[in-house]
C-alpha cells in the first residue's frame, strides 16, 4: 500500500521534534501547503466522464455512493463506487479505501468474485468502476422460489467458502462476511454468486494476530470480541450464515449489542427449534465444526470443503425446509434494509457544526491548552458535567482511547471514540430517523407507514414480511413501534464498524455514551 498522500519523510533527525501528526483529524482533507488530498497510487486516470456515464443510484454506504456506469465507447454496464473525499477525514479512512482497492487487484478473476474494472481519481473523489450484479441479494433469491431445500444451501455454501478460500489462498482476510456481500451476477436461474465488498478486508500473513474489533455483530467469532484471532474467523462467518440458510434465523441473536456478544462469547448452538429435527446429520455436524469457538478447533476453509455434506452437495436432501424458514429468510432480509435506511438517515443528520462542537468542548477540558488530555484532566472535566466517574472506568477511557500510549487523549483519539457512538447513541439521531418513518407524526411507526417505506423492498405479495417485522419489533402488542421499540431494534442490529475500532468494553461503552450525551456538547454549549 503506497503513502502517496503523506509528505515524503526526510532526515530523522530533523524531523522527530516536529509536532505529531493527528491521523484523527477531522480537518484531513489537505496537507501542509494547500496540497490535495491524493489517496490512490495508480489509478487508470483522472476524467471518469472522458469514458463513463454515471446513471441511477444503486446503493450508499459509510463513505460514498454506488451508481449505475456505462461504458460511452461500448455501451456496457458497470457499478462505480464513487467514495467522497470530504467523508474520509482520517489516516484510517483513507488507509481503507487504498486497501480495498490494492485487495481487489490482487484477488484472481474469478467467477464468485467480483471484479474491479478501472480506478479514477478527481479532486472531490475517488471511482471504482466494478462489474454489475443484477441478480440481487443471496436471500431475495431464496426466498423469491417456492421450493427451498437444504441441497439449495449446501450449494450456497460452497461457493462461499470457496470465496474463503480463494481469499486465505491470496493472503486475504475478509472479515465482514454476510448475506448482503453476495449478490448474483444476472437475473438468470443459473447465475453465479459473487463476493461484492472488500472493504473490511486485510492483508494478512501465517500466524498474524489482529485486534482491531470490525465486522457486524451476528457473523463476529468470539474471538474477534477478545481481540486476538486469524483468518479462522471467516469460517465462522461462513458457519453463521450456513446456519441461516438452513433455519432462517441467526445462532447468535438477542436484544442488545451486549446481549449478542454473550451469545457469541457462550457459543451455544440450537438444534431443537424447527427445522432441525428434519435436517440431515451431516449438515448439523458442518455447522458444528464451522461454529467451534475454538479457533485452533475450528475447520479450515479447505477442510470445510472437504466436508461430506459439501463433497455430496448435489445429493444433499431435496426435501423443502418449510415455508416457514423461507419467511424467516426474507423477514430478516428485510429487516436489515429497515435498518440501513435509518442508518443513512442518521448519517445525513451528523453535520459538520456537531463535530465542531466536540472539538470545543476539547478544547474546554484541555485547561493546560496542550492539544492533549492527560487523566487528571479527563476526571475533573467529568466532575463538571455531574459524573462521578469510578477510577477504573477513568483508567478504560483512557488505556482503550490512547491508541499511542503516550499517557493523553490527544484530540484526535477523543473524536475516534466519540464521534461514531454519536451516529447511534445519540438519541436526537435516532428520533430523526424515527421521524422518517413516522410520516403522520403520531409518535409511532404503523404498519401502513412502514410498508410505504419499504414500498422499493417488499411487494404486495410479502405483507405477512411486514407483520412479521412489525410482530418482531412491537415488543407491548399494540400493533405499531412506538420510539422505545425503534431504538431497541437499531441497537440490536448495529454494525461494530470502522469507526467503532478504538472501544471494546461495555464500561467504556457506556461511559463514553454519557461523555457524548451530556459533556462534549454540553460543555461547548457553556463556552459559547
Amino acid at each position: 500500500m503506497g503513502n502517496c498522500c503523506v509528505t515524503p519523510s526526510g532526515n530523522p533527525e530533523k524531523t522527530k521534534h516536529k509536532k505529531k501528526h493527528n491521523r484523527y483529524a477531522l480537518d484531513y482533507g489537505l496537507h501542509d501547503g494547500g496540497h490535495k488530498l491524493i489517496v490512490l497510487k495508480d489509478p487508470t486516470g483522472k476524467e471518469l466522464e472522458q469514458r463513463y456515464e454515471l446513471g441511477t443510484e444503486l446503493g450508499r454506504g459509510e463513505f460514498g455512493i454506488t451508481y449505475l456506469c456505462t461504458d460511452k465507447d461500448t455501451g456496457e454496464n458497470f457499478a462505480c463506487k464513487c467514495i467522497s473525499k470530504k467523508k474520509l477525514k482520517t489516516d484510517i479512512d483513507i488507509e481503507d479505501v487504498r486497501r480495498e482497492v490494492e485487495i481487489m487487484k490482487r484477488m484472481p478473476q474469478h467467477p464468485n468474485l467480483v471484479t474491479l474494472k478501472d480506478t479514477y481519481e478527481d479532486d472531490n473523489a475517488v471511482h471504482l468502476v466494478m462489474e454489475l450484479c443484477e441478480g440481487g441479494e443471496l436471500f431475495d433469491r431464496i426466498v423469491a422460489r417456492g421450493h427451498y431445500t437444504e441441497r439449495a444451501a449446501a450449494g450456497v455454501t460452497k461457493t462461499i467458502v470457496e470465496v474463503v478460500q480463494i481469499c486465505h489462498e491470496h493472503g486475504v482476510m475478509h472479515r465482514d462476511l454476510k448475506p448482503e456481500n453476495f449478490l448474483f451476477g444476472n437475473k438468470k436461474e443459473n447465475a453465479p454468486l459473487k463476493a461484492i465488498d472488500f472493504g473490511l478486508s486485510v492483508f494478512f500473513k501465517p500466524g498474524e494476530r489482529f485486534t482491531e474489533i470490525v465486522g457486524s455483530p451476528y457473523y463476529m467469532a468470539p474471538e474477534v470480541l477478545k481481540r486476538n484471532y486469524g483468518q479462522e474467523v471467516d469460517v465462522w462467518s461462513a458457519g453463521v450464515i450456513l446456519y441461516i440458510l438452513l433455519c432462517g434465523v441467526p445462532p447468535f441473536w438477542a436484544e442488545t449489542e451486549q446481549g449478542v456478544a454473550q451469545a457469541i462469547i457462550r457459543s451455544v448452538v440450537d438444534f431443537k427449534r424447527d427445522p432441525w429435527p428434519k435436517v440431515s446429520d451431516n449438515a448439523k455436524d458442518l455447522v458444528r465444526k464451522m461454529l467451534d469457538p475454538d479457533p485452533k478447533c475450528r475447520l479450515t476453509a479447505q477442510q470445510v470443503l472437504d466436508h461430506p455434506w459439501l463433497q455430496n452437495a448435489k445429493k444433499a436432501p431435496n426435501v423443502s425446509l418449510g415455508e416457514t424458514v423461507r419467511s424467516k429468510l426474507k423477514q430478516f432480509s428485510i429487516m436489515n434494509k429497515l435498518k440501513k435506511r435509518a442508518m443513512r438517515v442518521i448519517a445525513e443528520h451528523l453535520s459538520v457544526e456537531e463535530a465542531a462542537g466536540i472539538k470545543e468542548g476539547f478544547q474546554l477540558m484541555d485547561t493546560g491548552n496542550k492539544g492533549k488530555i492527560n487523566i487528571d484532566e479527563l476526571r475533573v472535566g467529568l466532575q463538571k458535567l455531574g459524573q462521578q466517574v469510578l477510577e477504573s472506568d477513568l483508567q478504560i477511557l483512557m488505556e482503550v482511547g490512547d491508541t499511542d500510549r503516550d499517557g493523553y487523549l490527544d484530540y484526535g483519539e477523543f473524536v475516534a471514540i466519540t464521534v461514531h457512538l454519536k451516529k447511534m447513541g445519540n438519541d436526537e439521531h435516532l428520533r430523526q430517523a424515527f421521524k422518517f418513518f413516522d410520516q403522520n407524526q403520531s409518535g409511532y411507526i404503523e404498519i401502513d407507514e412502514l410498508r410505504g417505506a419499504l414500498a422499493d423492498e417488499v411487494d404486495g405479495s410479502n405483507e405477512e414480511v411486514i407483520n412479521a417485522i412489525i410482530n418482531d419489533v412491537d415488543t407491548d402488542k399494540d400493533g405499531k413501534i412506538s420510539y422505545e421499540e425503534f431504538t431497541t431494534m437499531m441497537k440490536a442490529g448495529t454494525d461494530w464498524r470502522k469507526a467503532s475500532r478504538q472501544y471494546s468494553r461495555e464500561r467504556f461503552n457506556s461511559l463514553s455514551l454519557k461523555l457524548m450525551r451530556d459533556g462534549s456538547l454540553k460543555l461547548a454549549n457553556e463556552g459559547r
